[in-house]
């Protein structure tokens, strides 16, 4: 029989429908019977015993909420009775050991990938066109009409085509109700096969709307970013344009490459605007620079190489009740796999490690790198606390529908990406990851403003796990998208890979899902499978301005 219920943790005193309850149920687990006194949908949560207003509810081990009313035991909580609470965190002393998995099927395994002169390995093989400031914006979408279609990386044309169909039913006088129900044609779009540069994956143009007026740190910060993804081992050069009196210098951003890669060898090709004069002898100097550096991009070929030559960005997004059960935990293990097979990981989005500070600081190795945790935590809360919000209003409207009423609730259950192996790095954005092992790194929760940190930081593959659904991608880095629940997965396969539902229904072990997620991201690494985010060309580039975004 199918269980029903779950409880995550031994100490808590909450427990997880696995399936809708109804008003009335009796429910046994673990020898002890509770009789609902809600309906409980799917995702959601009751009590197990009595509370009083004040009380503390825990989760996955942690204080997660409290109570703002008397509770009776086997009730639905919700954000009317529970209000987020979390416990305070010290730098205490390093709790190191963990149970590393066992990788002996796993040693000798490869991916193969594009081996760059610093040592670093690709997954993906793309030039980029980045401006210094948003002024450029435009100049980036003449070069990209001019590139994109006439080198084979076109997007599907089946829209355009579809408007074309519509067009041609009004022009037959068809009624409005015959074009609503119109049946419109689908094609996938083939366009490998007529790349001119079959070994570039493609021509990325991240645009963006810094680089000028804010602060000059965010100035810094943009160009520290764009030197991540320039420096990115699945990037084989750049085309730079700059209007020339922007406030993010080209002599800030070759700073910031140089000390992420001091001898930086990829092709550059930099053009300032203002220098050159006429707008059109720009284009085609950077139509024509650009054309070059493919030509040199395509020389590069896959080969094999190891396994801890991959750097995996954690991510969740549309997170729900099943997200800290199922997805999250599996893609924790196949975190623990690769750390201990010598890869790195990074754990991002410090809003949604509330309530598990002390977990993660005593996990890690150095205690300066403890203390720079209690820091960047502490001064981000306080400056979400003085704008007004706080990290008791992270979990969004999506979330708290499907489960997660608290911060710390969703929190706990995010932190679970990270798995259990020692933190190796504390890092600050857009700093670089360094070191093999798992990382955290100072992000927002934003989907798309936490991936696009920790590609730039170093990620080559990123793991997105949803419970309601979300299209997130990036430009330069396969993102792939696991489903915690088989219900989203059947529903919305166009834009999700992999399917974690298996745990909740008990068909599967969280280990047997991490290692099937490993799998599958060495498949990815290597080009033998496309994401689904990239054959949508999802291609989300959102840099952080250090403000208060959770």
């Amino acid at each position: 029989m199918k269980q029903r219920i779950l409880k995550v943790h031994p100490k808590d005193n909450v427990l997880v429908a696995l399936t809708d309850l109804s008003k009335g149920e009796v429910l046994s687990y673990a020898g002890l019977d509770y009789l609902l006194q809600d309906n409980v949908a799917a995702k959601h949560k009751f009590n197990t015993e009595a509370m009083k207003s004040g009380d503390e509810l825990i989760m996955y081990g942690v204080l997660v909420g409290k109570a703002q009313a008397d509770i009776p035991p086997g009730s639905l909580l919700t954000t009317s009775n529970i209000k987020h609470a979390a416990t305070g965190f010290e730098t205490n002393e390093a709790h190191l050991s963990w149970n590393k998995p066992d990788i002996q099927g796993w040693k000798d395994r490869t991916f193969n990938g594009f081996h760059r002169n610093d040592g670093q390995v690709g997954t993906a093989n793309y030039w980029l066109v980045i401006p210094m400031v948003f002024c450029e914006n435009r100049n980036l979408e003449v070069i990209q009409e001019a590139l994109l279609n006439n080198l084979g990386y076109g997007r599907n044309e089946t829209y355009q085509q579809q408007a074309k169909e519509l067009i041609s039913l009004y022009e037959q006088g068809k009624s409005l109700d015959e074009i609503l129900n119109a049946q419109l044609i689908y094609t996938e779009q083939k366009e490998k096969a007529n790349r001119l540069f079959p070994n570039v994956d493609g021509i990325k143009f991240l645009t963006h709307t810094g680089g000028c007026g804010g602060t000059r740190q965010d100035s810094q910060t943009l160009c520290g970013l764009l030197a991540g993804y320039i420096t990115h081992p699945n990037v084989a050069g750049a085309t730079i344009l700059s209007l020339g009196c922007q406030n993010a210098q080209v002599s800030i951003l070759q700073e910031e490459i140089e000390q992420r890669v001091p001898n930086f060898d990829k092709p550059l090709y930099i053009l300032d605007q203002q220098t050159i004069g006429k707008e059109s002898e720009l284009l085609s100097q950077a139509i024509k620079q650009t054309f070059a550096g493919l030509m040199q991009a395509n020389k590069n070929v896959r080969q094999a190489a190891p396994l801890s030559k991959l750097c995996i960005g954690l991510e969740c997004g549309g997170s729900d009740g099943f997200s800290g059960i199922s997805a999250n935990p599996a893609i924790g293990y196949t975190s623990d796999l690769l750390v201990a097979l010598g890869g790195s990981v990074i754990l991002a989005e410090f809003p949604e490690l509330c309530g598990v500070e002390q977990n993660l600081s005593d996990r890690c190795v150095e205690r300066a790198d403890a203390s720079r945790f209690s820091e960047l935590m502490t001064t981000y809360s306080s400056r979400a606390t003085a704008a007004g919000s706080g990290f008791d209003m992270n979990p969004s409207p999506g979330n708290i529908k499907d489960g997660l009423i608290t911060d710390a609730i969703k929190s706990a259950g995010a932190a679970k990406k990270g798995g259990t192996s020692p933190v190796v790095a504390v890092l600050d954005y857009p700093e670089k990851v360094t070191k093999p092992g798992l990382n955290l790194l100072c992000t927002p929760g934003n989907d798309v403003e936490s991936t696009t940190a920790e590609v730039g930081s170093g990620a080559n593959v990123v793991l997105f796990t949803t419970g309601l659904g979300t299209p997130t991608g990036n430009p330069i880095a396969p993102v792939v998208k696991i489903a915690s629940n088989t219900r989203l997965f059947n529903k919305m396969r166009d834009i999700i890979d992999l399917d974690t539902g298996s745990i909740i229904d008990g068909e599967e072990s969280i280990e047997a899902a991490g290692a099937r997620i490993l799998e599958y991201v060495i498949e990815v690494a290597s080009g033998n499978v496309e994401v689904s985010a990239l054959r949508h060309r999802q291609d989300d580039f959102i840099p952080w301005k250090r403000g208060v975004s959770l």
